[in-house]
Parts: C-alpha cells; structure tokens; sequence
C-alpha cells in the first residue's frame, strides 16, 4: 500500500473549477472520499498538470506518484479521503 503525506489544500478554488475541464479533480471535496481507478490515471495526470498554480502545493507532486503507482499495477485505486 502505498500513500501521501500531504494533504489537499482546500480552497474555495477547487469549487469553482470547471467539471467539464476538470472532471476528474471537481469530483474532490473536503468532506467526501473520491476514488479513481486505472483507467482514469491518465485523465487525472492530465488535469494535475493544467491546474492553476493557486491550488497546487505539494499534494500535486504525491498524486502523480500515486498515479504512476496505480497505473503499474492491477486492480489498483487511488483514494482521497475526505475528513
């Protein structure tokens, strides 16, 4: 198992993201868990690297790990845990 120690930032930016633009990071909200599988990874990668710079931090960089890790592996998830 695999995880990050940085947390998402939350800020007022992330409601206000587009979901047509960034489906994959608009489904993340502070209270909820949001979980994304295999074939999505390329899709949040994507996303991770058009995301404004005020809502980046080094949450962004431990994603894309995450991402590579999910995507070398089968029957791999990566979760955001809300609180």
């Amino acid at each position: 198992m695999a995880s990050a120690e940085a947390g998402v930032e939350w800020t007022a930016g992330f409601a206000y993201l587009n979901p047509t633009e960034f489906p994959m990071l608009w489904a993340l909200t502070p209270y909820g868990d949001a979980v994304f599988n295999q074939r999505q990874m390329p899709l949040l990668l994507a996303e991770l690297d058009r995301l404004p710079t005020d809502l980046g931090g080094d949450w962004v960089e431990q994603a894309r790990e995450l991402c590579q890790v999910v995507e070398r592996g089968l029957h791999l998830y990566l979760w955001f845990i809300g609180d």
